[in-house]
């Protein structure tokens, strides 16, 4: 199975937007700048999002989008799927009617097993995960000290 840029960019996006997330709306210039993202492409992305509710915006001049539930309860799947679709990389595990050896296909067990540990581990991986994961495994960027460091004050 290979991800679109949309999914990877998606995904990307999403920590960003989380990362980022001070309680008020971020900039989808913000986010392109900080994953290497052209802001036009992200805008296709997040209304995808959007339409999902995994996402909310604000307009105006201080708008931007914000994510619409706890960290902990937006997966890597919720998001690949909206940006992806289903998970299932061959024909056959998404119409029966796609293949004429539906009933006696010698592969189809190892494509269900692939699809099945795909979505078991990308079910199993919150925002917060991949936040925490980022946090404890790599350096701050500037922006992340600077925003701790108003949270001290």
């Amino acid at each position: 199975m290979k991800l679109s840029t949309k999914g990877k960019y998606g995904l990307k996006a999403m920590f960003e937007l989380a990362l980022s997330s001070n309680g008020e709306p971020i900039s989808l210039k913000h986010i392109a700048k900080e994953q290497g993202i052209s802001d036009q492409y992200l805008e296709q992305i997040f209304s995808l999002l959007k339409k999902a509710g995994l996402v909310k915006s604000v307009r105006g001049a201080q708008g931007g989008y914000y994510i619409s539930k706890d960290l902990n309860e937006i997966t890597v799947a919720d998001i690949l799927r909206v940006l992806e679709g289903d998970m299932a990389f061959t024909e056959c595990l998404l119409d029966k009617d796609a293949c004429e050896n539906f009933d006696s296909c010698s592969t189809r067990y190892v494509w269900a097993k692939i699809k099945e540990s795909i979505e078991k581990v990308t079910q199993s991986i919150s925002l917060q995960d991949m936040i925490d994961d980022y946090k404890s495994n790599f350096k701050y960027r500037d922006d992340d000290i600077i925003r701790d460091m108003k949270k001290v004050k």
